[in-house]
């Protein structure tokens, strides 16, 4: 695997209608396009670049055959389905040899933004221009345990830098492009061409997270407006209203309902977001959310009518790999929910430039992105039976020795705990004072062999954190009083509870918070 540059005279370049690059402005984080700063000058309509609806569309879909598995009806649709969907020589025979787990699964949604087939009545309802470029800037890796208990989403910005085999280090989005152009042979039909870029992709993906990647669904941008009708539209709930002349979307703020056109708008918007990617990465989170609300609803459940117009479309939408079974797959996701839903993103360092100046996002190194993806698919470990905890070997308070150290700041405290500790019948050897700004917990240290003398003084001070130490005399214990302590006898005062900190967009399916 080579490690040059982008800007290397010897890395083969891309034509430009491949080049995912090619006439877009510079992109940052905090900024309006994709990330970085809006183009000046007014809009103009249908000049935008659809990304992110073709992977929503083929969740819905594969949601729409997995919510009617279970039944008769459900079983022949399925069986339609995967009779008809396109299929794909997309898995590679080598460079995809990472962690897998059995029956669970790894699947790569890719959304491929080609509007070549499209007539000009389709683009114009669609908002968006003519367009025979193959851009795969919506990646999204999906993780179904083997039990079907969840599915985890991890989406994967297009700026991410990462090496690609055989091309060294570029953006993401650029390995499906490498690997339609330069991968098969001369001759190749677009169909094989096509096999070739989702074999680099997954690929790259396979050494990007450490994983195996078992199946492939890519799906384009045409069509995605009607399933959002199929189903009556999907609710979702904007902090400020959203209005951009790029992607057509104009809507206010607050909870609604999408459909159509405008619901292709909100997962297409990238100029005047906040965060720009990160925020359409959201966006895309949010909506596959409220399909899969949507589609567990009864009004689906119980539709014949929309249950059909739902598995046509996942078979005219979607292009899978040569084994994908989407029955198989349905199947297992039956008892999926929408809280047992997660969305992330890919774990970054934050926004650089490349060697030849132009935006990338810096992911976490190799070995962090390895633990992450690993631990994503660790399969859930059986709980195992409780027992009764042993309780702790203690002594008598007359034969625990104590140096009583003051670190909380209040005159003559060591003092009174030492008598306090000497009535309860504990040996004080000295008292002392203690830095007061290093100790705002109480702390029983003690030498090691004397974790039986630490726990008869810590049931005398509940709350008081223990710890093996090398300063304590072997037999002796050292109290160090902190700010938090009460007294012999009382607990120590608990700290304030800490809000937990989640990872970049994490959230779940059934998660409405308002969003940009």
């Amino acid at each position: 695997m080579t490690s040059s540059h982008p800007h290397d005279p010897e890395r083969p370049p891309l034509p430009a209608r491949l080049d995912p690059r090619a006439g877009r402005p510079s992109a940052r984080r905090g900024g309006g396009d994709g990330g970085g700063h809006a183009p000046t000058g007014e809009p103009q309509r249908r000049s935008g670049r659809a990304r992110a609806a073709g992977v929503t569309r083929a969740l819905s879909a594969l949601v729409a055959v997995a919510v009617l598995a279970a039944s008769g009806w459900g079983w022949y649709l399925g069986q339609v389905a995967d009779a008809s969907v396109n299929r794909t020589d997309a898995i590679p025979t080598e460079g995809n040899e990472g962690i897998g787990n059995g029956e669970a699964m790894n699947l790569l949604l890719v959304g491929n933004d080609s509007r070549a087939s499209a007539t000009e009545d389709e683009l114009d309802v669609l908002n968006t221009t003519a367009h025979d470029g193959i851009n795969t800037d919506t990646m999204i890796l999906v993780h179904v345990p083997a039990d079907g208990s969840k599915a985890s989403f991890v989406s994967f910005p297009r700026d991410s830098y990462v090496e690609i085999p055989g091309y060294g280090w570029d953006k993401l989005n650029a390995a499906y492009a490498y690997g339609y152009q330069y991968e098969a042979a001369d001759n190749a039909t677009d169909a094989e061409r096509q096999s070739s870029g989702a074999q680099l992709l997954i690929q790259t993906i396979s050494g990007l997270t450490g994983l195996q990647i078992d199946h492939y669904a890519e799906v384009d941008l045409l069509g995605f407006f009607q399933l959002s009708e199929v189903v009556g539209g999907v609710e979702v709930n904007l902090c400020a209203p959203a209005k951009d002349g790029y992607s057509g979307v104009d809507l206010p703020a607050g909870v609604q309902t999408i459909t159509g056109e405008q619901a292709l708008a909100f997962v297409r918007q990238r100029h005047g977001l906040p965060r720009g990617d990160f925020d359409r990465i959201i966006r895309q989170q949010t909506f596959i959310g409220g399909m899969v609300r949507k589609m567990l609803s009864e009004n689906v459940l119980l539709d014949l009518g929309k249950q059909r117009q739902l598995v046509q479309a996942a078979a005219d939408a979607l292009t899978v790999d040569q084994t994908m079974d989407l029955l198989g797959l349905a199947t297992q996701m039956q008892s999926v929910t929408a809280g047992s839903v997660d969305f992330q993103t890919v774990p970054y360092v934050g926004d650089d430039t490349d060697e030849a100046g132009r935006y990338i996002l810096r992911l976490e190194d190799e070995d962090a992105l390895h633990a992450f993806f690993a631990d994503l698919s660790a399969e859930p470990e059986a709980p195992a039976a409780p027992s009764e905890p042993a309780a702790p070997e203690t002594v008598a308070p007359s034969e625990v020795s104590v140096a009583v150290y003051n670190g909380s700041g209040i005159s003559g405290l060591a003092s009174s705990t030492a008598a306090s500790l000497e009535a309860e019948g504990y040996v004080v050897t000295s008292t002392g004072n203690a830095d007061s700004s290093q100790y705002t917990g109480t702390e029983i240290r003690y030498a090691a062999g004397d974790q039986a003398l630490a726990n008869t003084l810590a049931a005398s001070i509940p709350g008081a954190t223990t710890a093996q130490a090398d300063e304590p005399t072997p037999g002796t214990l050292e109290l160090v009083i902190g700010s938090n302590f009460n007294g012999v006898g009382q607990p120590v005062t608990a700290p304030e509870p800490v809000e937990p900190v989640l990872g970049e967009d994490a959230r779940t399916a059934a998660d409405v918070t308002c969003i940009n």
